[in-house]
């Protein structure tokens, strides 16, 4: 028997989402999530994809050793245990792979102290990451382990787009140098979008607006990232839900010596009460919309703000890549949110980007394309799989052998 089933992992700091995936077909077989992980109010929700309905537990789950063995329960109760012999591989996500990886890896010894190595440059995720991929190891040492990298589709990026402008010696000495997430996404809708145009992924250039409550872009060459938003850290580049994204440094040392806020508190506030729920109060697109449509002028001038930051990322990535083929939206914003697409194409004509006011209303669950019938550059909705792109490059790496 050939084993084509792939467990992927996405291990939060207090949270464990998972898909199995059978390869032959690209098929779902369960999907489910692991939530406050630690607290007594923990809670494990399971959906098998061949039938049986969603089941859930509640109570509390100590760590993620618990979790993974609560998930492997849930799965054996419906044939698909992590004792299959059909199970070839667990992938798994990780946020921060550095310079060093470039590729899906399988993980050894030297893989995880990397990784561990990497933690002060991703102090919330690769700690959690870590731990997703030690706890698996320890229920089927067997396997393979394949850990694939946020980081990694944008190692592309040519020094030019990847340097910051401060003392060489010291960006080298304490890593500081733009890496880029959300690539294993931003991988898999370029591919998809080259595929909706009916072309080989090497032939298009594309810009990839990944806007959920974090957002990212990139400019997509021929299938390889030339550059993208953010930075050090997931902060840099478009106005989130949360975040501020691209600030002026100085920023930074005018609330530390003029506003007394400590290093922590400065954190905190970009982090996570700036971007739209800092200029708003909501970081949710449809509440904003809602308060917008009703008069509200905050929302507006959130709203303003968010597009006019989107708008300048798409002309400049217009700029890096020459020639745009099309410019594409994804995640849950930008999937799902019809008037932050309209308003971010408009009024860029002459760059050869316009929405169909009809198109662009429809609701689908596929790659679909919004652009007026005379625009020279295809504007486009592609749904984002990040689970099927990390057991698609799982798979590559060990199906083979598996």
């Amino acid at each position: 028997m050939t084993a084509t089933r792939v467990l992927v992992l996405n291990s939060g700091s207090s949270s464990v989402k998972y898909q199995l995936l059978d390869m032959r077909d690209r098929s779902r077989l369960a999907v489910g999530l692991v939530e406050r992980i630690g607290e007594e109010t923990s809670r494990l929700k399971h959906t098998p994809l061949l039938g049986g309905g969603t089941r859930e537990r509640t109570g509390r789950i100590p760590d993620h050793e618990s979790a993974l063995k609560a998930v492997a329960e849930e799965l054996d109760r419906d044939g698909l245990g992590l004792d299959s012999p059909e199970l070839v591989a667990i992938g798994h996500r990780v946020v921060h792979g550095g310079q060093f990886f470039t590729e899906p890896t399988v993980v050894d010894d030297a893989v995880l102290a990397e990784i561990k190595r990497l933690i002060p440059v991703a102090p919330l995720h690769n700690p959690a990451n870590l731990t997703g991929i030690r706890t698996a190891m320890s229920l089927r040492p067997d396997l393979p382990q394949v850990a694939v990298f946020d980081t990694a589709f944008h190692t592309t990026m040519p020094e030019s787009a990847a340097r910051y402008a401060i003392d060489v010696k010291t960006a080298d000495e304490h890593r500081v140098r733009r890496y880029g997430f959300h690539g294993t996404s931003h991988a898999f809708v370029s591919r998809a979008a080259a595929k909706l145009l009916g072309r080989a992924p090497e032939d298009v250039n594309v810009i990839v607006l990944h806007l959920g409550n974090g957002a990212s872009a990139s400019a997509v060459r021929g299938g390889k990232c030339v550059d993208t938003s953010m930075g050090l850290t997931p902060l840099e580049g478009l106005v989130m839900g949360t975040r501020s994204g691209d600030l002026d440094p100085a920023v930074i040392f005018h609330l530390a010596r003029v506003g007394g806020l400590s290093m922590d508190e400065i954190d905190t506030l970009l982090n996570k009460r700036s971007g739209l729920v800092g200029l708003c109060g909501d970081n949710d697109m449809r509440e904003i919309r809602r308060r917008v449509d009703d008069g509200d002028e905050q929302a507006r001038l959130a709203f303003d703000i968010y597009i006019h930051r989107l708008k300048k990322y798409i002309g400049a990535y217009y700029a890096v890549l020459g020639r745009v083929d099309a410019v594409v939206f994804t995640a849950g914003v930008g999937e799902n949110a019809a008037p932050v697409r309209e308003a971010a194409v408009a009024g860029l004509e002459g760059l050869g980007l316009a929405v169909d006011p009809a198109l662009n209303a429809e609701r689908g669950d596929g790659a679909r394309l919004i652009s007026s019938a005379d625009a020279r550059v295809a504007v486009a909705v592609v749904p984002t799989d990040e689970e099927l792109e990390i057991a698609t490059q799982t798979y590559a790496l060990v199906g083979k052998s598996g």
